[in-house]
C-alpha cells in the first residue's frame, strides 16, 4: 500500500545543516529540524521526520536504564541512525572512553575486559572502535539440533552455552519498509505486525543494552516506535553528481517516505499477496537522467555513472548457488528446489527503491564462513546431534534463534539506503568500503564486471 505521509510545507533551503551528533548528555530536550542534512564520504545525506520537528523529549532520546544509555546512544542521526567507527572514536577521545556507548555489558569485547585505565578501555572496546560492533550474547536453544563443540574467542568469552557474537547496530530509520527486525529476526514473530515487533525490540534493548531495572511503560515503547516509523534517511547529494533529486531524479528521503511498500511486495518466489509478477527492476531513482545531455567537465558524467550502476543492479545476471535459505529449500512459486537460480541483485534485494527483503528471508551467503574469519572474530564449532556433521562459523546467526541446523549462518539483508553514511558493511563490518562489499559479491558469485562496471555500481550504491 502507498505510505500516506503528509509533509508540512517547507523549503529545503530553510534548514541549516544540523549538528554532527546527538549525545546522551542528560540536558533539557531540544527540538531538532524536521529535515536534517549531514556530510558523509559521498557528499551529503538527509533525514526526514515526517510529522515535523524532532522532539528529543521522546523516550528514544531518554536514558531509561541504569547505565546512561538511550536508543540514540547506538543510533546517531549523524551516522544515518546507526554508529560508525570514526564517530565512535571521537566519542572515545572526548570522554576518555566513558561515553554511555562504552559499557562492558556489550560494548566491550567481553564483560570481563579490564577498563581500569584509558589504554585498557581502548583495548576493551576495540571492536566498537574499529568496526562499530556490539557484542550480542545468545543462549543456544534447549531443543537445538546441534551442540557447541568449541569456542575460540580471542577475548575470553568462550562460554559454550551463552555464545558471544559481534554485530553492527542496524539503522532505526526507514524501518517502515522492514519485513524483519534484527539481523537474525529474533524480534520478528510470524503473523505479528512489524510495529509490535519493534515494540518488543525496544523493550529488550532497554532491559539489555541499557540495563534497565524495570521495563519501560507501554506508552514509552509506543512513542519510541511511532518516532522510528516516521524517520526516513537517504543520500541527498553526491559530491560529483550534485543533488540526487534534481532533474527528475527521486533520490533523497522525501521520495523514500512516499515509496509504496507492503509485506511481500515484488517478492521473487511467489509470496506477493497481490499476485503481481516479480520484476528485477528494483531501483528507478535515476531513470529520468537517461534523457539528459552528456557533456564533458560537468555533473552529467557522474550522473551517467550512477545511472549505469542502477542498470547493473537491475540487470546484471547472477548465477545464485550455494545460498542456504534460497538454493536448498522448495520455492513457493513451484515447490521445487533450485540448486542454481539465474537471478540479479534484486532477487535478494527485492523491495522497490529500498532494496531490502520484502518478506522475512534469512540467507547464508557465506559471510560467516570459517574461511572468511579474521583474527578479531570468534570461531564457533558446532556438531549436528543426528548426523555428526561439523560446522565452523563466526556467527551461527538465525540458528541461535530457531535451533535449526539449516539456519546456521543465516542473516537478513539490510535496507540499502543511506549506505555511504554507515560504513563498514555486512553484519560484522567485514567490508570497510562499498568497493569491498562489491568485491565480496564479485568473488562469491563469479561476477564478470569490468573496472568501470565496478566503479559504476559503487557510484550507484553511494547515491542511495
Amino acid at each position: 500500500m502507498k505510505k500516506l505521509h503528509r509533509l508540512s510545507a517547507w523549503s529545503l533551503a530553510g534548514f541549516a545543516v544540523a549538528a554532527a551528533a546527538v549525545a546522551d548528555t542528560g540536558s533539557a530536550p531540544v527540538s531538532l529540524p524536521q529535515f536534517q542534512v549531514f556530510p558523509d564520504s559521498a557528499g551529503q545525506f538527509a533525514t526526514l521526520n515526517v510529522p515535523g520537528a524532532i522532539d528529543t523529549s521522546n523516550p528514544f532520546f531518554q536514558a531509561l536504564g541504569t547505565n546512561g544509555r538511550s536508543c540514540v546512544t547506538c543510533h546517531q542521526p549523524a551516522d544515518a541512525w546507526t554508529v560508525t567507527p570514526p564517530h565512535v572514536r571521537e566519542r572515545f577521545v572526548n570522554t576518555a572512553g566513558r561515553d554511555p556507548i562504552f559499557r562492558t555489558n556489550d560494548g566491550a569485547t567481553c564483560p570481563i575486559a579490564d577498563v581500569s585505565t584509558l589504554a585498557a578501555r581502548r583495548n576493551a572496546y576495540r571492536l566498537l572502535l574499529t568496526k562499530g560492533l556490539i557484542r550480542i550474547e545468545m543462549t543456544v536453544p534447549a531443543d537445538a539440533e546441534f551442540e557447541v563443540l568449541a569456542v575460540d574467542n580471542p577475548y575470553g568469552c568462550s562460554d559454550k552455552s551463552a555464545l558471544s557474537v559481534y554485530r553492527r547496530p542496524l539503522p532505526t530509520a526507514s524501518i517502515a519498509d522492514l519485513s524483519t527486525v534484527m539481523w537474525d529476526g529474533r524480534e520478528t514473530v510470524k503473523g505479528q505486525a512489524i510495529p509490535d515487533d519493534l515494540e518488543k525490540q525496544a523493550l529488550d534493548a532497554t532491559l539489555g543494552h541499557a540495563q534497565a531495572a524495570q521495563a519501560p511503560t507501554t506508552r514509552q515503547l509506543q512513542d519510541i516506535v511511532d518516532f522510528e516509523l516516521q524517520l526516513f534517511t537517504a543520500q541527498l547529494r553526491d559530491e560529483d553528481a550534485g543533488r540526487l533529486d534534481a532533474d527528475g531524479a527521486t533520490g533523497g528521503p522525501i521520495a523514500l517516505s512516499q515509496q509504496e511498500f507492503f509485506l511481500g511486495i515484488n517478492d521473487p518466489v511467489g509470496l506477493n499477496p497481490a499476485g503481481t509478477p516479480f520484476t528485477p527492476t528494483i531501483f528507478t531513482l535515476f531513470d529520468r537522467w537517461a534523457a539528459l545531455p552528456v557533456r564533458d567537465g560537468d555533473r552529467s558524467q557522474a550522473r551517467q555513472a550512477i545511472l549505469r550502476g542502477q542498470r547493473l543492479f537491475n540487470t546484471l545476471p547472477i548465477a545464485i548457488t550455494g545460498v542456504a535459505g534460497l538454493n536448498d529449500v522448495p520455492l513457493p512459486a513451484d515447490g521445487q528446489i533450485h540448486p542454481m537460480i539465474q537471478g540479479t541483485c534484486g532477487t535478494c534485494h527485492d523491495s522497490p527503491n529500498v532494496g531490502a527483503h520484502s518478506v522475512p528471508a534469512p540467507l547464508n551467503i557465506g559471510i560467516t564462513d570459517a574461511a572468511r574469519r579474521t583474527p578479531d572474530l570468534p570461531l564457533i564449532t558446532l556438531i549436528n546431534k543426528t548426523t555428526g556433521e561439523i560446522a565452523r562459523t563466526t556467527d551461527p546467526g538465525r540458528a541461535l534463534v530457531t535451533g535449526k541446523w539449516a539456519d546456521i549462518g543465516k542473516l537478513k539483508g539490510p535496507i540499502l539506503r543511506a549506505l555511504a553514511a554507515r560504513a563498514p558493511y555486512f553484519h560484522n563490518g567485514s567490508a570497510a568500503t562499498l568497493g569491498d562489499a562489491v568485491d565480496f559479491y564479485i568473488t562469491r558469485f563469479s561476477l564478470n564486471l569490468t573496472a568501470r562496471d565496478k566503479a559504476d555500481l559503487v557510484a550507484f550504491l553511494r547515491s542511495l
